[in-house]
């Protein structure tokens, strides 16, 4: 199965003492093999952040 799920965290929260927003997405692992990064809405700063994948 080539799609895989994936969740993407904020970069940004944790260094200002934020809670860190979650998204759900999914990649093709065989077209991107690096880590995703995306900018996504974060709630708790109330602006777009980069968000990038975890394990």
């Amino acid at each position: 199965m080539p799609r895989e799920h994936i969740t993407l965290e904020c970069t940004e929260a944790r260094a200002e003492g934020k809670p860190a927003s979650r998204y759900m997405s999914c990649r093709n692992k065989k077209t991107q093999t690096e880590r995703v990064e995306k900018k996504k809405f974060n709630r708790f700063l109330r602006r777009h952040t980069l968000h990038r994948e975890i394990k």
